[in-house]
């Protein structure tokens, strides 16, 4: 999709599609921006579907007694966006572009290129979404998926084509059979559901990849799930040395999967300073090391207002030591 410079656009996308790769190499792939809304996990609400293990604080500002442990099978029930709580909400009817639709007011299917133009608020279609030269886009309780896992998965769910686009919110959306999940370096990115990726050989498979840059990005409370041993469930490197990366917030998320389930933007030789990674679970369910390798690579401790705190792991409510 294509959002033609856009004053407070507002894209509502649908869509339900037909339902061993290299070890990772260095992906080619803040002053804290607005935070959206908290999921707050209290065991009393879900006893018998998960573990409860006493830990101290998780997150700045939170004191919890205790913490949920082995929530990967269903994320949904310890608050974490999944299957049942993300995408096209129960009982949308959805129909197929262009064969049942090709336009209506303010979007229409471009032939040549085989995309959905949008040039409105309040539209809908039925493919990945890209952003050109846009201004508060949202894009929310969306299904995006490719055709299937090979050949026919979508090069990036959502992609800021140009790195320009400005005031985007990203919420509750399913994504899935994708080479990059989210392609954005500013904004919000709150409650999305991101797994199942595809793959063809050469891919570097991202659940969310941010390019560097210091604009502020708030990523928090999603379920990235990258089941590949490469590359990352968020990569927030940019793609050249030399590059600051700075202002990003990974706050509350449920990762797990790549080579490493975070890159923190030190690759290749980029400064860093505040970036926040907090509060965030880490799976096991495809590495033991959360990712193959390990949960993080490429972070910096000692950059300016860079900060590591209360990461836990998904099995036993543990913290995740600093990198």
């Amino acid at each position: 999709m294509t959002a033609k410079r856009n004053a407070a656009t507002h894209i509502r996308i649908g869509r339900k599609a037909p339902a061993s790769p290299a070890s990772p190499a260095s992906p080619a792939s803040g002053a804290r921006a607005a935070t959206g809304r908290r999921r707050w996990l209290f065991g009393a609400a879900v006893l018998g579907v998960a573990t409860l293990t006493a830990v101290g604080a998780l997150a700045q500002g939170r004191a919890h007694a205790a913490v949920l442990t082995n929530c990967a099978a269903t994320p949904a029930n310890c608050g974490y966006p999944g299957a049942t709580n993300t995408g096209v909400p129960s009982g949308t009817a959805l129909k197929s572009v262009p064969g049942q639709v090709s336009s209506g007011p303010g979007w229409s299917y471009n032939a040549a290129g085989k995309d959905v133009i949008v040039n409105v608020k309040g539209t809908n279609a039925d493919f990945g979404i890209s952003l050109t030269h846009t201004t508060g886009v949202t894009i929310e309780n969306s299904t995006i998926s490719g055709q299937n896992a090979t050949t026919g998965r979508v090069g990036s769910g959502i992609d800021d084509v140009y790195g320009d686009s400005t005031g985007m919110v990203i919420k509750d959306n399913n994504i899935s059979s994708f080479k990059t999940a989210i392609q954005i370096s500013t904004g919000v990115v709150n409650g999305n559901y991101i797994h199942n990726p595809g793959f063809i050989a050469g891919d570097h498979t991202n659940g969310f990849y941010v390019n560097g840059g210091t604009e502020p990005l708030t990523i928090e409370n999603n379920t990235i799930f990258n089941s590949l041993a490469q590359t990352d469930a968020i990569n927030l490197d940019a793609g050249s040395s030399g590059v600051p990366v700075a202002n990003k917030t990974i706050e509350n998320n449920f990762l797990a999967g790549g080579g490493y389930s975070i890159y923190g933007g030190t690759s290749p030789a980029n400064p860093t300073s505040n970036i926040i990674i907090e509060g965030n679970r880490i799976g096991q369910q495809y590495y033991p090391l959360g990712g193959q390798y390990g949960p993080i690579a490429y972070f910096s401790p000692t950059g300016q207002g860079n900060t590591w705190s209360g990461n836990v792991w998904d099995t036993t409510g543990k913290a995740i030591p600093a990198p």
